[in-house]
């Protein structure tokens, strides 16, 4: 059976809730009023829990054909304050990140290179993340660290497989 989420970024809450949960659809539907119930307000009904059935998506794979993925290929030897800039991202930009996940690898042959690979839902969704002002203040963080310019490259994903 796939894995379901439910997200409160789908469904308009007065609370700015980002939470996003993933599981089977009982425990998920079951947990998801939980946190209705304590974070939201709402009471733990049977039209409630409806509601949420309804919310149900497939949890995302990876990747997916239609993804876009962006690479950071940049050299710099002070590689330990780049967890500390993704977080000074991250609470900046807040609900309002399209990223869906990084990954951070550094050159075992090529030291102080390192390539940062992030994925956003479509090419869209990736222009509005580098038109937030967060984006840009973390661009200027990103160079203060490196030795030389980052260079970006632009990849619409053509097919994912998991092994």
């Amino acid at each position: 059976m796939t894995r379901k989420i439910i997200d409160c970024r789908s469904a308009p809450n007065d609370v700015g809730c980002t939470l996003a949960i993933t599981g089977e659809p009982d425990e998920l539907v079951a947990a998801a009023a939980q946190h209705a119930v304590t974070v939201h307000g709402h009471a733990d009904a049977p039209e409630l829990r409806e509601q949420l059935r309804g919310l149900l998506a497939d949890e995302p794979g990876v990747s997916a054909p239609g993804a876009f993925v962006q690479l950071i290929e940049f050299d710099t030897d002070r590689i330990a304050e780049w967890d500390a800039i993704v977080g000074r991202w991250a609470e900046a930009i807040g609900a309002q990140h399209t990223v869906r996940w990084g990954v951070l690898g550094s050159d075992r042959d090529r030291p102080g290179h390192h390539v940062a690979i992030v994925e956003f839902p479509g090419y869209a969704e990736a222009m509005a993340n580098s038109g937030h002002p967060a984006t840009e203040a973390f661009g200027k963080e990103l160079q203060s660290i490196c030795t030389g310019e980052p260079r970006f490259r632009n990849l619409d994903v053509r097919s994912a497989q998991t092994y």
